[in-house]
């Protein structure tokens, strides 16, 4: 099996029911981003995509085009294909359900499953969703509906989407038989399922209510995998589904090299709405086989819009392609790879985006660099000087922040935690741009006797720019080759291991005259713009829409003496942890900027599932509110979060704030 040296990711295969949007294209670009990362460190590496493009709604969908199923997956895989290509996905493989090996494999599956007793024959009788391609009982469905006499009559699975009653011959795989022995595997690798909340999930709603056998055939449609022994019968989506990770690979052909060197995969990437198969019916099928368990299934969140799940119906839906085409491959990936929490949801909105490309990208990252480039012209005829640090006594502090950042981001990558990584490289680029109001290089040229401090400040921004152009590379594939092509550094020797401050080469020569990497783009424009795209251009008039977001209610208003009595100050996340008996509270541990720090309470809990994301971030609080004693601790102070529609989050700051900064 897997060799220490091998890195095996996958993504959920895609159900090519439509064009996928902004929020399908974030566990790819995730994906993408670990892959690029691990090659970066010298590891053997597989990516794996693809499309799972057999069921019922695909043969209803080709019908209505007046096409066959085939012809119609045949599009819809190329158009997914074209849009991973055009955001420089960079997969090793892509398969599709309907490929011939992979049904093949899933027939010889299916078998040994028979051979082995773990699938009988049975009837099936309950409420099916054809959009989800799953079956719900009764007590599972979001809505019922009723007739007169009480009689159920439909529903709504928890999708949203309508269920239809199905009564048919199928075949059952036994899921019971295999609940202890699961539940044992969860026990002895704690780190099977990420974040950890997601096994809670899957333990307390699945499994301890008693874990049901599970249809794996349909007789309705023929549009699928049809079993060798009984051909009127189709495999249900999820075994035929689920085995493309290791069908993939040559598993059930004659060709397994693939396989025995990946298997198990590292990471295994899935949408929260999917946990569930991926880690209750996936690592049991696999078991059944006699198969190794993959190290690590991780539910990510969803990226939702402020009303919601991305909808068409609702028109508010968002295409990365869109993006890509008007603002560049970079900016769509960092705004994905950054915007999420791990573990959490995101929400896009326009303005979030705008924000992302005009301030992190476009001001922090391109003006460090058009600054560099124009110095390095103007002081040191182009040419970086040697790396000599100490000339000013604000080279250390440069260099201890690079060497921490350099660490720090290798540790959340390494679990998955890209968000935060990225964050981490912003630190270098915040201190690199103080460092140049620090050591003011206009003042140093204008004393000869500065010279070397000069060509010191210069070589330290160089060396700050390789770094952060360096660790940027899984997450941005054009933004690193522009920095270095400008720094006049070889794209050679570029990788993230053993990756050091100080092997900043010497004598490279800049470009003469720097380009914007991330040009700034008007907000209120490009608000509108994306607004408009998201609804198909529908869209309201920019006024009237922000005019028509919700009534404010207002309190008393109050004299400045008031306000000026409320101390708000920035704290930084040290540690989240549940306060015991408490169903509500969270116990916050905060660097304040005092040598104490301090610890508040806060009734969030219910919003915030997965606190343990919430570390390193940076909030505002009220600091001078009176302690106070809450289920038997204190609490001192007050965390700021909105509130709006029953729902709650917290305020987050830009990560460059300094803990213990008084706000006002």
């Amino acid at each position: 099996m897997a060799d220490k040296n091998t890195f095996y990711i996958t993504t959920p295969i895609y159900y090519p029911s439509g064009k996928l949007h902004i929020g399908n294209t974030y566990t790819t670009v995730l994906a993408d981003a670990a892959a690029r990362y691990h090659r970066l460190l010298n590891e053997d590496v597989y990516f794996l995509t693809g499309t799972d493009e057999h069921g019922l709604k695909i043969e209803q969908k080709a019908e209505k085009l007046n096409m066959t199923p085939q012809q119609y997956v045949d599009g819809m895989a190329a158009d997914i294909q074209k849009l991973w290509a055009d955001l420089d996905i960079t997969n090793d493989g892509f398969i599709r359900t309907t490929d011939d090996f992979h049904e093949k494999a899933i027939q010889k599956i299916f078998q040994q499953f028979l051979d082995q007793d773990d699938i009988y024959k049975g009837e099936y009788e309950g409420w099916y969703s054809v959009d989800d391609e799953e079956y719900f009982t009764e007590s599972q469905l979001a809505e019922v509906y009723r007739d007169e006499n009480g009689k159920v009559i439909g529903g709504k699975a928890p999708s949203g989407h309508e269920v239809e009653l199905v009564k048919e011959e199928s075949y059952f795989f036994r899921m019971g038989k295999y609940a202890d022995w699961l539940l044992d595997y969860y026990k002895s690798h704690p780190e099977f399922i990420q974040p950890e909340s997601r096994m809670n999930e899957m333990i307390s709603n699945f499994i301890k209510p008693g874990l049901e056998d599970l249809a794996v055939t349909r007789t309705a449609f023929k549009w699928g995998v049809p079993v060798l022994s009984d051909p009127k019968h189709v495999v249900y989506v999820w075994i035929d589904a689920l085995s493309n990770y290791i069908t993939a690979l040559g598993y059930g052909s004659d060709d397994t090299t693939l396989f025995d060197k990946f298997w198990p995969a590292n990471v295994q990437l899935v949408g929260k709405e999917i946990v569930r198969f991926h880690t209750i019916y996936w690592p049991i099928m696999l078991h059944a086989l006699g198969l190794p368990l993959p190290k690590q299934v991780l539910g990510h969140g969803w990226l939702t819009m402020r009303d919601g799940k991305m909808s068409k119906s609702k028109g508010n839906v968002v295409y990365p392609d869109t993006l890509a085409d008007r603002y560049g491959i970079d900016a769509v990936r960092y705004y994905l790879l950054r915007a999420m929490p791990y573990g959490n949801d995101g929400i896009f909105t326009p303005e979030d985006f705008v924000s992302k490309l005009n301030y992190d990208l476009a001001n922090d990252l391109g003006n460090l660099l058009n600054r560099t480039v124009a110095m390095i012209n103007k002081y040191e005829d182009g040419v970086i000087p040697a790396l000599n640090s100490g000339a000013t006594e604000f080279d250390a502090d440069l260099v201890q922040t690079a060497n921490d950042v350099i660490k720090a981001y290798n540790e959340n990558m390494q679990a998955m935690h890209t968000a935060d990584a990225l964050a981490e490289v912003w630190k270098l680029i915040s201190r690199a741009n103080k460092y140049i109001d620090e050591t003011t290089p206009w003042t140093l040229a204008k004393d000869e006797a500065q010279a070397d401090k000069l060509a010191s400040v210069m070589a330290h921004l160089a060396a700050a720019l390789r770094v952060a152009a360096i660790l940027l590379q899984p997450a941005l594939t054009r933004a690193p080759k522009q920095i270095f092509h400008q720094l006049g550094l070889a794209e050679s020797n570029l990788q993230i291991a053993d990756l050091k401050f100080e092997d900043l080469p010497a004598g490279g020569k800049v470009v003469a005259k720097g380009e914007p990497i991330f040009p700034r783009v008007d907000v209120e424009a490009e608000v509108a713009y994306i607004r408009d795209e998201m609804t198909g251009g529908a869209a309201k008039p920019a006024e009237e829409t922000e005019a028509s977001y919700i009534e404010v209610p207002t309190k008393d208003l109050i004299e400045f003496d008031d306000f000026d009595k409320v101390e708000m100050r920035v704290a930084e996340i040290l540690e989240v942890t549940e306060v015991e008996k408490s169903n509500k509270l969270l116990r916050f541990k905060l660097n304040d900027g005092t040598k104490e720090g301090r610890t508040i309470l806060s009734g969030i809990k219910k919003w915030y599932p997965e606190y343990a994301g919430l570390v390193g971030k940076k909030v505002a609080f009220v600091a001078n509110l009176k302690p106070r004693k809450m289920m038997g601790e204190m609490s001192e102070g007050m965390l700021l979060s909105a509130e709006k529609d029953g729902n709650v989050i917290l305020t987050i700051l830009p990560d460059e704030i300094e803990a213990g900064s008084e706000l006002g």
